[in-house]
């Protein structure tokens, strides 16, 4: 397997991360010296693979996880991804092997190719087949069309899309959603949740949540409060805490989304339950 040195003299694999297991151990974060931490002692590990919702209250510290995760602020502790210290891992080698698509979508004055293929890694073909995986083929009959500033030329949604399918073509082992449908139409939400389900199935997904029906299914919810993990297992099993915090969230929602989302819950639990039974035959 071919392998290439990092800008700090790790020896990375091409295909690293080949399985997305993250762990975090004893990590805490703080945005200035002489202030209090935003996190807290976070110990957490995430299987190859998993899906993880994260949800909390405005600054419970959702975001800061995914900062701690690119290095965009210091930290103390550790983070490894397939085992290999994110620390010892140049900055560039590691955000580029890392998909994110945030709640507000990061386009260039350039054209959509330079756009959804940056480092001009990937054929026209591939381009083309990603726009169409995120349903933007017809968006346009050239990858030379400009995009304006922050993408001023096309829709919320769009954007978003166009995030969506930069993520298809680098197919990263790891995709992080930051809240990224809150500011989009229900359709839009829907062919990202769908598209991310069908096309990431077998990448390691990080969803922070802006409404709680995109989580409710995932493998483990992490409820962050104030900095600290709160809680971290199926939504199904933290449901049965009817002082545990997640099921107060969903209880805020009103009897007839609560009820649903229980369901949702349950039959996701059942599901993995019954595929794990059957892996062991």
């Amino acid at each position: 397997m071919e392998s290439e040195t990092t800008s700090k003299g790790t020896v990375l694999s091409e295909v690293w991360p080949r399985y997305g297991e993250i762990s975090f151990d004893h990590v805490y974060l703080r945005y200035c010296e002489t202030e209090a931490p935003v996190l807290t002692n976070i110990n957490l590990s995430i299987k190859a693979g998993e899906k993880i919702g994260i949800v909390g209250r405005t600054g419970a510290g959702k975001s800061s996880l995914i900062c701690a995760i690119f290095h965009l602020a210091s930290f103390e502790g550790c983070i490894k991804i397939d085992g290999i210290n994110t620390k010892d891992v140049g900055l560039n080698d590691l955000r580029r092997r890392i998909s994110i698509i945030p709640q507000d979508p990061v386009l260039f004055s350039a054209t959509l190719r330079s756009n959804l293929d940056p480092f001009n890694e990937y054929s026209d073909e591939a381009i083309w087949k990603a726009l169409e995986e995120a349903k933007l083929k017809d968006i346009t009959i050239t990858l030379d069309y400009f995009v304006q500033e922050g993408g001023n030329n096309f829709s919320v949604g769009q954007r978003q899309l166009l995030c969506l399918a930069r993520a298809i073509l680098r197919n990263n082992k790891i995709l992080i959603l930051d809240e990224a449908t809150a500011n989009v139409d229900p359709k839009t939400d829907d062919v990202i949740q769908k598209t991310v389900r069908n096309k990431f199935k077998k990448c390691t997904v990080l969803t922070i949540a802006h409404r709680l029906h995109t989580i409710m299914d995932s493998d483990k919810v992490l409820v962050m409060d104030a900095g600290n993990a709160a809680e971290y297992d199926h939504p199904h099993l933290l449901l049965q805490n009817p002082n545990g915090y997640l099921y107060n969230m969903v209880k805020q929602t009103g009897p007839l989304m609560a009820a649903q989302l229980h369901s949702v819950a349950r039959h996701s639990y059942l599901q993995a339950v019954l595929e794990e039974e059957n892996s062991s035959l």
